[in-house]
């Protein structure tokens, strides 16, 4: 699907709380590519509770949800991986 004026600005269009959802949801596709083969190979895997930051929300943190770090160039990366880690069952 093509990135449209129109795709554009209906997210140029939304809150900070679907944005950060959308931001969520393209770090979870992103995912599937492995990290760049210039990190160290070593990947942890971490839960973390997440404020949503829309205002009055009464059931902040939310989560808690998966994130995988590595080393890329010295710096610390890090991705949203999402609710299961892959491979994982629900339970």
């Amino acid at each position: 699907m093509p990135i449209t004026r129109d795709l554009i600005r209906e997210i140029r269009a939304m809150d900070h709380y679907d944005l950060r959802r959308l931001q969520m949801l393209i770090r979870g596709l992103l995912l599937e590519d492995p990290p760049p083969a210039e990190s160290s190979g070593k990947v942890s895997f971490r839960q973390e509770m997440v404020r949503c930051g829309k205002d009055g929300c009464t059931k902040c943190p939310h989560g808690p949800y998966w994130y995988a770090y590595w080393r890329e160039g010295g710096r610390t990366r890090s991705r949203y991986v999402g609710k299961e880690l892959p491979g994982q069952k629900a339970e």
